[in-house]
């Protein structure tokens, strides 16, 4: 199995090339991507929750709505308790909630599941904005840990080993399921039943109950998205905090093939793309109205998505109800 597929390669080979000449000064090009992995890490980890969904058949696009739930029981709870440990954990509980809920509607009762997602999507919107209230602060967010030795090292030590612990859970998560799924009988299991689930459960695979259990376990994992933005990257909450990065997250799981090392370059590419736009707006390098460098980073995403996605096949059961004993 390829890491990467060879288009993805050469985009994050451009756009880790690009940063040695965007600017003379070290420290800039260093502070870029650190900054562009930071942005990276949400969108990576909500792509997982595509992935992880739709390997076994079920489409999720409330992807935006369990992240901003999540976000905000993370900081609420957190500044109610003055502990964001337990903000954390009462995110995680939410997020695979969420996705629990969305396993009923799309296995048991077999509803249309982009009608599942936008329900999921409209609870959150509204929840969150009715029960926001202004004022609120947290005690201090996840600060930055230095990974010992690691860290000294010119360029990459504070790129990739300079950051909080939320950070670098959900690297091992991604890097975790790639591994599951490519390595592992769960994993096989999982691809079969997002492939030909009528074979999967001929075997003896239970169609129903993996895709419970990968649902739910998705959402948990959507909700540490969720919490990272509000408890590490931002350390506040405002409404429609998530942006879109929900909707964002499943371009780039569809750039990525479904792979999470694929969606984890792309979450990449996206991100140091954001970090570009945002030091362009800095250091004023181009006159143009600061909205249009705003959206650089969406356009070059649709851009690489519609160049990529013509040869990409999703897997053949998604979004396709199954009733045991279905031909």
């Amino acid at each position: 199995m390829k890491l990467l597929s060879k288009r993805n390669s050469y985009f994050l080979f451009a756009i880790l090339a690009t940063a040695f000449f965007y600017s003379k000064d070290g420290d800039i090009t260093t502070s870029v991507y650190a900054t562009g992995a930071a942005f990276a890490l949400p969108l990576a980890l909500a792509a997982m929750v595509g992935i992880m969904c739709e390997r076994t058949g079920i489409v999720n696009i409330g992807i935006e709505g369990t992240m901003l739930l999540s976000a905000f029981v993370a900081f609420f709870v957190s500044s109610l308790t003055q502990n964001i440990i337990i903000g954390l954990i009462c995110a995680i509980f939410t997020g695979s909630m969420m996705g629990l809920i969305l396993a009923v509607m799309a296995v048991s009762w077999r509803m249309d599941q982009i009608i599942a997602g936008t329900i999921l999507n409209i609870l959150a919107t509204g929840l969150t904005s009715f029960l926001y209230v202004q004022g609120k602060t947290i005690p201090s967010v996840f600060q930055a840990i230095e990974v010992p030795v690691l860290s000294k090292i010119p360029f990459f030590g504070p790129v990739l080993f300079i950051h909080g612990a939320l950070t670098f859970i959900g690297i091992a998560i991604i890097l975790a399921l790639y591994v599951a799924i490519y390595h592992t009988s769960w994993g096989l299991r999982s691809r079969a039943v997002g492939e030909h689930p009528s074979s999967a459960d001929t075997a003896g695979v239970s169609v129903a109950r993996l895709r419970y259990i990968n649902v739910t376990i998705a959402g948990g994992i959507g909700a540490l998205a969720g919490a990272y933005l509000s408890l590490e990257l931002v350390g506040s909450f405002e409404r429609g905090f998530t942006a879109g990065k929900g909707f964002t997250a499943l371009a780039l799981m569809i750039f990525g093939r479904w792979n999470p090392l694929g969606a984890l370059a792309a979450a990449l590419f996206f991100g140091l793309a954001q970090a570009y736009a945002n030091q362009l707006m800095i250091d004023q390098v181009v006159n143009i109205p600061t909205q249009f460098t705003a959206i650089l980073p969406y356009v070059m995403t649709i851009v690489v998505l519609t160049i990529s996605a013509g040869k990409v096949r999703p897997p053949a059961a998604e979004g396709q109800p199954y009733e045991k004993g279905q031909a």
